[in-house]
Formats: structure tokens, sequence, C-alpha cells
């Protein structure tokens, strides 16, 4: 399956008994309810589990009328939660179903400790994952053939995609729309979640300071400034400047609070105005390169193919709208609808 595919589209997430329901609430809000203003449902979203009742967290509240595992027969995403006993064997039935799911070449997302369960189905080695920091020594030392990078928010490893604890579970699934639905409708849902659309995967999972975005933060006023001047020939230090400190302090800042640098974030910045630009217009290559502030052709393609693995044609043909009406600007005039597995046309 490639990037985008459809067959992804089919999205089955267990439920482990005891589990934290806070991730997985982030899971099914992002990926399962219906969105008109983006043409509707996104993905065929159905929770399954072993049982048809599962007790949550410290017995809150059971789950029930849940599908049963065979449901993830036809899954083309299995997302595998977090696991409150990471020690405790999991049962051979849920293993052997993860196991199958990939080997038939289904995507697996595991969110926090659900790293552990992806591990143990057998799935993972050779791999780059990351899991919540304080499970990161116990799984190092358990499964050391698996590349841990406790760290970062989430790791996209192609087919296997794992998430930090907690909210970075909304990161990765907003992450997920961007790649399976290009970068327009990914905007729309972080719009509707009130959520910033793109905290790069790269971001630390705990920092010592206050993320940039807090209100009254030199750092936070440079980079609003930096993003919606991104498409002009701004440099690390134009951004600098605007924070009143040098480009060395600005360095440190952004490895301590962001987990990049600042050319990173702001190629990262302009890359998602390019994708934006690929989806809703008609300009060349080229143009959309001048103006993302990406500058040449060149360029556009090595950074869009290292985020997305496709070139410029080929990200316009997968996200664009089939038959878009052009304005005399270049702008789509019709709004965006997304037919697929589970998601209606809009007339």
């Amino acid at each position: 399956m490639s990037k985008g595919s459809s067959q992804w589209h089919v999205v089955r997430a267990l439920v482990d008994e005891g589990s934290n329901p806070f991730e997985l609430a982030c899971l099914t809000e992002v990926l399962a309810i219906d969105r008109p203003e983006v043409g509707g449902l996104l993905y065929d979203f159905q929770v399954c589990a072993q049982r048809s009742r599962v007790p949550m967290r410290q017995g809150f509240f059971s789950m029930t009328g849940i599908a049963p595992l065979s449901a993830l027969e036809h899954a083309g995403t299995v997302i595998v939660p977090n696991r409150p006993d990471t020690a405790a064997p999991h049962h051979p039935e849920v293993l052997d179903a993860i196991a199958r799911a990939h080997d038939r070449g289904a995507r697996l997302i595991g969110t926090c400790s659900g790293a552990f369960t992806l591990a143990e189905a057998g799935v993972l080695d050779g791999r780059r994952v990351t899991v919540h920091w304080q499970w990161a020594d116990e799984f190092r030392a358990r499964y050391p053939r698996v590349r841990v990078d406790d760290a970062v928010l989430f790791v996209d490893d192609g087919d296997i995609l794992t998430s930090a604890g907690s909210a970075a579970a909304l990161d990765l699934a907003l992450h997920v729309v961007r790649r399976d639905h290009g970068a327009e409708i990914g905007a729309a849902v972080a719009r509707r979640l009130v959520f910033p659309g793109h905290r790069p995967g790269g971001q630390q999972q705990f920092i010592e300071r206050p993320l940039p975005g807090e209100a009254g933060s030199s750092l936070a006023e440079a980079l609003v400034w930096a993003e919606e001047h991104a498409t002009e020939p701004i440099s690390v230090s134009d951004i600098a400047s605007r924070a009143a400190m040098g480009t060395a302090t600005l360095h440190r800042r952004f490895r301590s609070e962001l987990g990049c640098t600042p050319l990173q974030w702001l190629t990262t910045v302009r890359v998602e105005h390019a994708r934006r630009l690929l989806e809703r217009t008609n300009l060349t290559v080229e143009q959309v390169a001048h103006r993302s502030g990406l500058g040449t052709a060149t360029n556009l393609r090595n950074h869009l193919a290292a985020l997305t693995g496709l070139t410029p044609t080929a990200y316009r043909r997968t996200f664009r709208p089939a038959s878009p009406q052009w304005g005399a600007r270049g702008t789509a005039l019709v709004p965006r609808t997304r037919t697929g597995a589970g998601a209606p046309s809009t007339p």
C-alpha cells in the first residue's frame, strides 16, 4: 500500500482492558467524527476488542457494544492503544491478529505504551519507534532490536507510526490526516479542534521551559511574524532580530523548545504552504516554489519528497480535487469534497 492509500482508510481501533481512554478519544475525535466541512467522514472507523465489554482505567466506566476482534481482518489501519501493565503478557489472540494485519500490509499505529503490544506481536524489530519517556528504559531493555527515540512526540516509520503519551496522540492523528488527505484537510480539522495544525513530530516530549507559543514570549511573537512572512525571503537572522536575541541563542531556544533548528522549522512552514498551493491552485511547480518561499523547483521537490515521499506532480494528483473550477489568480473556486471508504460524497 502507498501513502494515502484508500485501503488505509478502513480503521479499526483496539480497546485494551484498563487503558486510559484519553489517547483513544483523541484518535476518535480526529479520525472518526463526521465532518461535513471537508466532505463527510474521512475514515471508516470502528472500535473492537477481544471481549464485548471492556473496563477502562481504574474502573471509571466500561465500553460496551464493541465489535469483535475479527473486525481487524479487513482493517487497513490498526490502532493499538496504551496498556496499563506493560510487564504482563498480552492475549495471544490479540497479538496474532496484529501480526496478521501487519503481514497483509496494514498500517499500525501505537499510542504511548501501545508500542509494547506491537513489539510483543513481533512487528517492530529493526524499526524506529517512540514511547512515553517514563517507559523508554524498560522498553529498550526488553526489546533491544527496536530503535527507540523517546525525545520526540511521534515517529512516522512508514507503515508503523507511534506516539508518546497523552496529547501526542492528537499530534499523530492530525499527522495521519495530513498524510492521507493532504495539508488543506489536515488544517481544516485542526482549526475545528482549535489545535495547532502542525507541531513537528521531532518536538521534544519533555521540556524545561514553556512552549514558545506562550503569550508574551518574545520568541512566540517572532514565530507568529515568521509564519506570516515565511513566503518572503526572510532568514534565520531576521527571526533572531525579531526575537531580540542572537542567532546562537535562537538556535538554543529552538532546540530546547521545538526540537529542531530555526531553518528546519521555517522550511516546514514553507513546505506546508507549498502543499496547500499544490492542492488549491493550478500554479506551475516553479510558481509554487517561488510563492511558498522555497525559491526553486528543485528545493520544492527535495523538501516535499522528504516530507511526503511524493513529487509535486504526484502530490497534486493525489490530493487535489478531480475537477476544480479555477479563478483568474489560479485559486480553486469550489469547496473540496472527499469520497472513499466510509466517506459519502457531497452534492
